[in-house]
């Protein structure tokens, strides 16, 4: 039980590392992260080069395809763009093995430790980027040291005694006496591994460290690494439900490019372990490091090997199978079908990895979720404009689809503020902070659009149920208000999280300026008729409603462009938006 406890113990204190690691990256380089994600996609080879190099970065490939997938429910890579990142990750994740294998080449404790040492300043006094850099090395030190604690606590089978070690010695000699089926075997026990982990690299670390111990030989240890490939594919999979199609189809593309991976190496298995092995005897005797005695330059090679077989495997997959990317996507598109026509809009999923925290890179797809609460705000000013333009018509059916476009603006910005609040439970850098402040501000701002244009709907739809005559002169008044308010609300979708500049500010200033004095104006001329005996005063009092909600727009509008311009200045953030950065 105690040996059980200490590998536990190591493992965690691996995961620990990791997950340090990770966040300290994302905080970082988290902006060039999502960038490279974004935009280095657009070929094959350039997408397996960035889920390659995020992988390496994060130490997780289920990290890695678990972000793929929030990208591509939020729209921002395509399915094909996330397959090549997906078999990038697949390469990335066998950096892992190679770390673990020189373990058994030299003590990684030396490093461990002063590592830590080292980072524990930075991560005390430091600020953003420089915390970020000492986290960066605790969790290397954490890492190393797990890694460390786990080879000492995986007992040497040569040495061991105990009624347990002959237990699970005699449990693996069972297990390894039939012939190819104990490959199988072997494999479906890496595939549990992982599910169980739920982390490859963890599971990696696990198989290395018992192969380097002596107890699992070198193919059944292969074995259990084609398992751990397959097991991975489950993380994002679950990461996918309740996303959309093309998410689900990305995820079913890693699950398929994997499995098919496994399929040509167990008809390959027996030669290309045999041909592994002559390989890594042959690198490995190259490298001039003193082994202590025989036997460990023996269990050495062994970790050598298995992480030049993890390493060999997935390139090699990625070469036969990249130019059947294509392919690959039109089987997925066709085993997970697009949702029906005309349903509503995707309601917007929180994806993440259970091991580790991705809020950082999680923030392109709430940008993108705010970009579809505008859009819908856009399509609102335009049906209330055609409603407001066509008295004569009977609207009514799209006086009720102009009823579902403001519930989703109310669905929409719940999902956005709960997506918000969980990302910012991260330890996120504090540009990251500011953006998620404002972003929420934004999202509310542009719900309260929401709620004054269907509002202005229903006064509209009012005023001709009521036939509420407005004249020629003052119809021409509210043209040119609504004319204004769409000229800022085309103005706002347009400069929506760009780099906002004070000329940008002015001119939205002026269109506000100008919607409060064309409102002032109008009401003030709607006072002055009520006045007049005979005057229609309740079809004046309809217009002055008209015309308070047209103002309330035009500050929500001219709220929406300040916090877009202070998300890129925010030591310049007013007490107005009670923002705290």
């Amino acid at each position: 039980m105690m040996v059980f406890l200490q590998i536990l113990g190591s493992l965690g204190v691996f995961l620990y590392g990791m997950k340090v690691l990770s966040e300290a990256i994302q905080l970082i380089a988290g902006d060039r992260m999502r960038y490279a994600m974004a935009t280095m996609t657009k070929n094959r080879v350039s997408g397996v080069f960035t889920g390659f190099l995020i992988t390496c970065l994060l130490q997780s490939s289920s990290a890695t395809t678990v972000i793929v997938v929030s990208f591509v429910n939020a729209g921002l890579l395509t399915l094909v763009e996330s397959i090549g990142i997906i078999m990038g990750a697949n390469l990335g994740t066998t950096l892992t093995a190679w770390i673990i294998a020189l373990v058994g080449k030299f003590s990684v404790t030396k490093i461990a430790l002063p590592m830590i040492g080292i980072g524990l300043p930075f991560f005390f006094i430091g600020k953003n980027r420089t915390k970020g850099l000492g986290e960066t090395l605790i969790g290397f030190g954490l890492l190393f040291q797990g890694l460390a604690f786990l080879k000492d606590s995986v007992p040497d089978k040569d040495t061991v005694t105990g009624e347990w070690a002959g237990t699970l010695q005699n449990l693996i000699d069972t297990l390894g006496g039939h012939g190819y089926g104990s490959i199988l075997i072997f494999l479906a026990l890496g595939v549990l591994l992982t599910l169980i982990v739920q982390s490859s690299s963890a599971a990696m670390a696990i198989t290395v460290t018992f192969a380097l111990n002596g107890w699992i030989d070198f193919p059944s240890s292969c074995a259990i690494v084609l398992g751990e490939n397959i097991g991975t594919t489950v993380t994002a999979w679950l990461a996918s439900i309740g996303a959309n199609a093309n998410a689900k189809r990305s995820a079913r593309a890693h699950f398929l490019f994997n499995v098919l991976g496994v399929l040509w190496m167990l008809v390959l298995f027996v030669p290309f372990t045999h041909g592994i092995e002559w390989l890594g005897s042959k690198l490995w005797g190259s490298f001039d490091i003193q082994a202590v005695g025989s036997h460990t330059a023996f269990k050495s090679e062994i970790g050598f090997n298995l992480a030049l077989f993890h390493s060999s495997f997935n390139l090699l997959n990625i070469l036969l199978l990249v130019g059947f990317v294509p392919l690959i996507g039109q089987i997925v598109s066709r085993w997970v079908k697009p949702g029906p026509t005309g349903a509503r809009r995707m309601r917007l999923t929180y994806i993440s990895q259970n091991m580790l925290n991705i809020g950082e890179l999680n923030l392109p797809e709430a940008e993108n979720a705010t970009r579809e609460l505008n859009s819908i705000i856009k399509d609102m000013f335009t049906g209330f404009q055609n409603v407001f333009d066509h008295p004569d018509k009977d609207l009514s059916k799209e006086v009720s689809q102009l009823k579902e476009m403001e519930d989703d603006t109310d669905v929409l910005t719940h999902d956005i503020t709960e997506y918000l609040v969980r990302c910012s439970a991260a330890d996120i850098g504090q540009q990251n902070a500011t953006s998620m402040a404002a972003m929420l501000r934004i999202a509310s701002e542009l719900e309260e659009i929401g709620d004054s244009l269907y509002r202005l709907v229903i006064l509209v739809q009012r005023k001709y149920e009521k036939k509420r005559a407005f004249s020629t002169e003052v119809t021409a008044e509210v043209g040119e208000l609504v004319a204004t308010v769409g000229k800022f609300i085309d103005f706002n979708s347009a400069k929506l999280f760009m780099d906002i500049t004070e000329e940008d500010l002015r001119e939205g200033q002026g269109l506000e300026d100008r919607i409060d004095a064309l409102r002032k104006q109008t009401n003030k001329s709607a006072v002055k008729r009520m006045r007049v005996e005979g005057s229609d005063i309740k079809a004046e009092l309809l217009l002055i409603d008209i015309n308070n909600h047209f103002e309330k727009i035009g500050n929500h509008a001219l709220n929406i462009l300040q916090l877009s311009y202070y998300m890129h200045s925010p030591h310049e953030f007013p007490e107005k938006f009670g923002v705290e950065v």
